[in-house]
């Protein structure tokens, strides 16, 4: 059981100006008032925990030195706003986050005036703010912009460009660098919070500034102080990398020291010009298991908070996810050809590749979070005898895109994308759904896509474009599939053919991926002919004209946008063929579908099996399906 909520003070706290009456003093308890509240909630509803608890103390200093929304406040992909959330009005609505119809999981600019900037992927922040501070100055507006950034989003390229160009440009910008892993520093102490309230302080800053005026008129005398300067603080702080890119660096400052935050933070706020505030916080901070096991406690379902994330007792599960079909495959063909490499941007529990990096540790490579590099690296193994193999979740393929051109596809390169999350993901809303990746692969010349109808073809699929000289994808949704039992023997798929899963009249229901499952149910219902059509491209064009000859409508189902997808193959294929055909696609609308759970996300799609009933019974009937389509959404 959790003992009973008591925060008499967060109850008087409906904004940040509410935080801003209370004296310094109080501040702590705050602190500990905020944990207890995301622990009371989040254990009930589930949601991102461990990063949250981790900046509570952050949290609360800046929202209690800056003149919070007129000064922005950007936070780094959005884990870690919950604390954010509550501070800013939406405490009595948090219970909702993350499901349909309540809070969004990030910040987002439509929810509140205190979300500055919607995120939800990686090492935006810094680009970001530095935006809001080019445009402050160019409107005369006096307002100070921060970005909150954690060392897993740092180690990104678009980080380092927004660092390069806010050095270039010495914008008045605040950069804090949250680093909860102990991978850039060392421990802290007393030393060097006080330290870092030092060289943050007015003296310094202007002993720093007056040195710098007398010494440029002494010939070779700057250069050697400014050298002599970095060679001492790079001594006991690892800032020399950030002031090379022309920013003040300040600290570190332990992030669970509110005095040392606040003293520190109200004395960058005089300076000018890039500042870069180093601190170091603990991932879960304030409830041991999260801190223990930052990893499990980042995003929980719910769970008892006196006794911690438990395994599931006599929990009897037949399915495996499409996720651990991956890893497994992965596994086995590692065995048989030792040329397959793994390459993963920080997704190694999500892609199932945990067991992998233990069984073939020389054969698993995870870059961080650079989904641009993960792909460019995997062209360069391939150019030199490597089998690489790229486990990325589709909404981060997106940002890999140029790579995926440029890099494989127009060298022909043998790089295959295992591609999870596509389709609709839940929770984390528009930003993680894999909407897309249909219709931007299947532009590109060389490319062979495939989507996998159940786990055994999944893992047959992989196996095919292992196997293929070329290009390849197999994308497969989040979770389990339909429960078909896996061949631990792997056979090659026959290129570009579908395959017929029950024959019928008049309609024909071309499905592809996880749809198949639902095409069946329907099929059985109106009596029509079910394909699975595996390959998206190459398309199964002979099977398409059958199916022309001998069916009045035709139907496709896929989990991608209609625009530019696998019905959209269809349809060019009749036209190329110069075939009069009743065509009809069913797919995810022209419309940002919101956060909630998978099946939340079908339903509004009409992907459901009422709504593929209803969509298809409108065909039927000659109904305007688009008017439909519109009011659902």
């Amino acid at each position: 059981m959790i003992e009973e909520l008591n925060t008499p003070l967060l109850d008087k706290i409906d904004s940040p100006a509410d935080l801003r009456k209370l004296p310094e003093s109080q501040l702590k308890n705050v602190v500990e008032e905020l944990r207890q509240y995301l622990l009371h909630t989040v254990s009930k509803i589930g949601g991102h925990f461990a990063a949250s608890l981790g900046v509570t103390e952050l949290t609360v200093a800046l929202h209690y030195l800056y003149n919070t929304p007129e000064d922005r406040l950007v936070w780094d992909v959005g884990h870690q706003a919950y604390i954010h959330k509550i501070l800013t009005g939406r405490k009595d609505r948090l219970h909702t986050i993350r499901q349909w119809g309540g809070l969004a999981p990030f910040p987002k600019r439509d929810e509140s005036e205190y979300d500055t900037f919607g995120v939800g992927h990686s090492s935006t922040s810094i680009g970001a703010a530095l935006g809001m501070s080019i445009a402050a100055k160019n409107t005369g507006k006096n307002r100070k912009c921060v970005a909150i950034i954690g060392d897993g989003s740092i180690t990104a390229g678009m980080a380092f460009e927004a660092l390069n160009h806010a050095g270039d440009l010495h914008s008045d910008l605040l950069v804090i660098l949250n680093d909860n892993n102990m991978s850039i520093s060392p421990n802290v102490g007393a030393l060097s919070n006080r330290f870092a309230q030092l060289i943050s302080g007015k003296i310094y800053s202007s002993v720093r500034k007056s040195g710098k005026k007398v010494l440029s008129n002494i010939p070779n005398a700057f250069e050697i102080a400014k050298r002599a300067e970095e060679h001492v603080k790079g001594l006991i702080m690892p800032g020399t990398l950030f002031e090379e890119f022309g920013f003040n660096y300040i600290g570190p400052v332990d992030g669970h020291d509110i005095d040392a935050l606040i003293n520190t933070l109200k004395n960058v706020k005089e300076l000018e010009g890039p500042q870069f505030l180093h601190i170091i916080t603990r991932k879960g901070k304030g409830y041991g298991p999260a801190e223990d096991d930052p990893v499990k406690y980042h995003g929980v379902t719910p769970f008892d908070p006196c006794i911690g994330i438990q395994p599931s007792a006599n929990k009897i599960n037949t399915s495996r996810s499409y996720s651990q079909v991956f890893g497994d495959w992965a596994c086995d063909m590692a065995k048989q050809d030792k040329r397959l490499v793994t390459i993963t941007p920080a997704m190694r529990e999500g892609s199932g590749l945990v067991r992998f990096e233990k069984e073939h540790p020389d054969q698993y490579f995870d870059v961080a979070i650079a989904e641009q590099h993960s792909v460019a690296v995997a062209a360069g193994m391939a150019c030199d005898g490597l089998k690489p193999v790229v486990a990325i979740y589709s909404t981060f393929l997106q940002r890999a895109y140029d790579q995926l051109i440029h890099d494989v596809v127009v060298q022909n390169l043998p790089v295959m994308f295992a591609i999870d999350r596509a389709g609709c993901v839940g929770a984390d809303g528009p930003t993680h759904n894999g909407s897309y990746d249909l219709s931007f692969m299947r532009c590109l010349p060389n490319m062979v896509v495939m989507a996998p109808a159940d786990e055994n073809e999944c893992r047959q699929m992989l196996f095919t474009g292992y196997h293929i000289d070329g290009p390849s994808a197999v994308r497969y949704p989040r979770g389990s599939g339909p429960g078909v039992e896996i061949q631990e023997e792997m056979a090659a798929l026959p290129i570009g053919k579908a395959e017929v899963r029950r024959q019928g009249n008049n309609v024909a229901l071309l499905a592809f991926g996880s749809m198949v499952s639902i095409a069946e149910q329907v099929g059985n219902e109106i009596d029509a002919t079910v394909v699975n059509m595996r390959f998206v491209k190459p398309l199964d064009e002979e099977l398409v004209l059958d199916m022309c000859a001998n069916h009045d409508l035709l139907i496709t189902l896929e989990e991608n946008v209609v625009q530019g997808g696998a019905g959209s193959a269809v349809i060019e294929c009749i036209a190329k063929h110069g075939i009069a055909q009743r065509v009809s696609i069913i797919g995810l609308p022209d419309t940002l579908l919101h956060h909630g759970s998978p099946s939340d996300m079908l339903k509004e799609a009409g992907l459901d099996f009422d709504g593929v009933m209803s969509q298809v019974n409108a065909f039927l009937n000659g109904s305007d399906i688009s008017k439909q389509l519109i009011s659902a959404s």
